[in-house]
């Protein structure tokens, strides 16, 4: 080692560990199943629950729905709720928050589909792109059923899904 290149490295350690100390703790805080159900407004029961870092939503679907539209509004369900502005709050107010899963359910409690969106799987203009889809299949769906249809496309292609073969085939 030359002369004087041991004070420096100490010198260089010191102040990467003092720059180390000197940043912001993340928050990691999470909801409580309270808060959850708080972001969120639906016609029907909504239950909320925290499964270690992930949101768990649980949405009463009507057997009008079902009998009406079938497959397609027995697949849309959960993604009604993800793709929402209630949903990308809840991540902004909650750095902890992993993730964010919808289930949607009969009023027996039986399942019909779940979906569940990573925190990190939209970046901004993915957000914006999926609240356009999802506004438009909420306010003209059920005279165009094709905006259904692109926002099932739309929520298969970002999260993780599954269907009750039951309500979907």
């Amino acid at each position: 080692m030359r002369p004087g290149g041991r004070p420096a490295l100490l010198l260089t350690l010191a102040l990467a560990l003092a720059a180390g100390a000197c940043t912001k703790a993340r928050d990691l805080t999470l909801p409580t199943a309270e808060e959850i159900e708080s972001h969120y407004t639906s016609e029907t029961t909504l239950e909320a629950a925290i499964n270690g870092n992930v949101a768990e939503v649980s949405v009463q679907q009507s057997a009008g729905q079902l009998r009406r539209g079938g497959t397609m509004w027995a697949k849309v369900g959960p993604y009604i709720y993800l793709f929402s502005e209630e949903t990308r709050q809840l991540f902004e107010d909650y750095p902890g928050l992993a993730a964010v899963r919808v289930i949607t359910r009969t009023a027996s409690g039986a399942e019909i589909s779940n979906a569940l969106l990573a925190r990190d799987e939209l970046s901004d203009i993915l957000w914006r792109r999926s609240l356009n889809i999802s506004g438009l299949a909420r306010r003209d769906g059920t005279e165009h059923p094709r905006l259904l249809e692109d926002l099932i496309r739309w929520g298969e292609e970002h999260t993780e899904h599954e269907y009750n073969r039951r309500y979907t085939s």
